[in-house]
């Protein structure tokens, strides 16, 4: 038996939902509630000692972390396999995984953060918005939240965020240079793919992704072809609604003059 707990639109929970869906099997899902906090519930806190989502419990034994999720899935259903033979092809696919593990998701948080929820946080009754930033049991995570709260766009880690994303995709350009496509490791579509898919499109919805896309070609072919896998479809725009995309699209548009003139600027500190 398998459960999954997540929370609406979690870009990590999607790397997982077309993990589960390349290998067509089912599951039950368990919502949990970020905003209301359930994520520090003692109970689910067992599951998940970091109080985030996605976790996945399989016959009663809890697995979190989505990348390993995603790779323990692979491994115990090898029908459909998303992680290559070769170990060598193993190795890159896995520096998608610490690239989004160490850099793309943060960076696509904090360009969430303040483009969307930072709103929703100015809204709240100030004591709910302290206890918010008081279960951050993490202390880089709390300055980041806190500073992105404070600035917007102006964080320095929005700005790390924007040279992130810079880095990542020039890994995807070059990735799919080096192995000629159509997926990021050659022929066979992998947890490389699966790893990058939902990042592009949450700074899609966000109305953001040709900064970074419109001069590379490769990579905007790829993204179609992405685009129009089932497990992507059926597992990302499918399950949202109308407002969901709307908001994205609303609140990204509002910040996306500023993050291009911090990619510029950005570009002007790298060597050519």
């Amino acid at each position: 038996m398998l459960t999954l707990y997540t929370f609406h639109n979690s870009i990590c929970t999607q790397k997982v939902f077309m993990t589960l869906a390349e290998k067509d099997l089912s599951y039950d899902e368990h919502l949990i509630n970020l905003f209301a906090a359930e994520q520090y519930d003692p109970e689910y806190l067992k599951l998940n000692p970091k109080g985030v989502v996605p976790t996945l419990v399989h016959d009663g034994r809890a697995i979190p972390e989505s990348s390993l999720i995603c790779e323990y899935v692979d491994e115990m259903w090898p029908n459909s396999p998303l992680i290559p033979d070769d170990a060598f092809l193993k190795s890159r696919m896995r520096q998608f995984s610490k690239l989004v593990d160490e850099t793309i998701f943060e960076a696509t948080r904090e360009l969430s953060f303040s483009a969307m929820f930072r709103e929703k946080m100015k809204n709240m009754p100030a004591e709910k918005r302290e206890t918010r930033f008081t279960n951050v049991g993490d202390p880089n995570k709390r300055a980041r939240l806190m500073s992105t709260y404070e600035l917007g766009v102006e964080s320095p880690y929005v700005f790390q965020a924007i040279g992130n994303w810079e880095k990542a995709f020039k890994a995807l350009d070059a990735s799919l240079k080096e192995f000629g496509g159509p997926w990021l490791l050659g022929d066979m579509f992998t947890l490389a793919d699966i790893n990058m898919i939902p990042y592009l499109w949450r700074i899609e919805y966000l109305n953001l992704i040709d900064i970074w896309m419109d001069d590379r070609p490769q990579v905007a072919a790829w993204w179609e072809r992405a685009k129009a896998r089932p497990s992507a479809v059926t597992c990302i725009p499918d399950r949202l609604n109308a407002d969901d995309i709307a908001n994205m699209g609303e609140s990204g548009t509002k910040i996306r003059d500023a993050v291009a003139a911090k990619r510029a600027e950005y570009l002007e500190t790298v060597p050519h």
